[in-house]
């Protein structure tokens, strides 16, 4: 058996808001050959973990929970001005993009130091900054947890929207991702400068001129002003969606609130920073026994020390309840609740 599989494993060490359950049964894969023969094996149910950036646990994990580490990134087709790259599941998604910027590959820059692996990154079409995987992504190969087959999706496939795709409706569950392919630019770099602070921290840089890494370190210069490190303090990143709402709820926010920062999008319909909104509410700062909404950021929930998983979800479900009850929006969560 090349798998090692153990038993009564904390999963302390495997989810960045720091929570501390146990697996019944706990294995890391590194290859295609290593996954199908953790889905023969014959526990269920199967719970896979990449960088556990995006799962809260509220309870011991049942099954056989499956740490997938295949890791590997290289070039696998070049044409003139662009290359095609395939990426494993278990590669740290900031370690991909460092390699794309070190190989003068444009196209994931602004995604920089998103947390997570590379597997997790098509579930939620991860993006920031004006980019999401889907401006990039080519195809993903995936294996049926049922029969162990590999299938490779397309883009069109995946049916990616806004923090969704496939992988989180009709197919949740049923695939594992094994690897990722996407195209970069090798020449004449389209640079997106225009969301958010991105510009301007460049401007205190006094970089006029930017190419592909000094967008990469303006955006990582800007998470980290705003976002914890979570090896000092758990926390999943971005806890909700920004959500989308017609112009008319927007129109009766600006009565009372005429400073509301809001996004355009191409159905007609606008974005609202989920911050604002429970920043608006009081929530920014505060703590609720061992959680709460981080100083610098509403957005993003903490772990301050001994928090449980219910405690999370309890917090983010009175956060959901104020904001609805304040602005008649409904946040919807991007972290996974287990």
């Amino acid at each position: 058996m090349a798998i090692k599989i153990q038993y009564n494993v904390s999963l302390l060490p495997y989810n960045t808001f720091g929570i501390d359950v146990k697996a019944a049964h706990f294995t890391a894969v590194h290859s295609e050959a290593d996954m199908r023969e953790a889905l023969q094996s014959g526990i269920d149910p199967v719970l896979v973990l990449g960088g556990g950036s995006n799962i809260i646990f509220t309870r011991d994990v049942s099954g056989l929970v499956i740490k997938n580490d295949i890791s590997h990134i290289g070039v696998v087709r070049a044409f003139k001005n662009r290359a095609w790259i395939d990426a494993g599941a278990g590669v740290q998604w900031h370690d991909l993009v460092t390699w794309a910027v070190e190989n003068n590959l444009g196209g994931l820059e602004n995604m920089s130091l998103i947390p997570g692996t590379v597997g997790a990154a098509p579930v939620q079409n991860i993006g920031a900054y004006g980019v999401e995987l889907k401006d990039v992504f080519v195809s993903l190969k995936a294996m049926e947890t049922a029969t162990g087959r590999t299938r490779t999706f397309s883009l069109k496939e995946c049916a990616f929207g806004y923090r969704d795709s496939v992988f989180k409706r009709e197919l949740k569950g049923k695939y594992i991702i094994a690897s990722v392919r996407i195209s970069l630019t090798r020449l004449q770099h389209q640079l997106n400068l225009s969301y958010g602070d991105i510009g301007k921290t460049l401007a205190s840089m006094g970089i006029d001129k930017p190419g592909i890494r000094d967008v990469s370190n303006a955006v990582c210069q800007i998470r980290r002003s705003k976002l914890p490190d979570p090896t000092e303090i758990g926390n999943c990143g971005s806890f909700f969606k920004n959500p989308e709402t017609d112009s008319a709820v927007l129109h009766t926010i600006r009565k009372t609130h005429p400073d509301v920062p809001s996004y355009p999008l191409s159905d007609g319909r606008v974005k609202v920073p989920a911050g604002w909104l429970i920043e608006q509410c009081g929530w920014k700062g505060k703590r609720v026994g061992n959680t709460g909404s981080y100083g610098k950021q509403a957005l993003v929930l903490v772990n301050y020390g001994g928090a449980t998983g219910e405690e999370v979800k309890n917090l983010s479900d009175q956060i959901i309840q104020s904001v609805q009850e304040k602005f008649g929006i409904t946040l919807e969560r991007e972290v996974n609740i287990i």
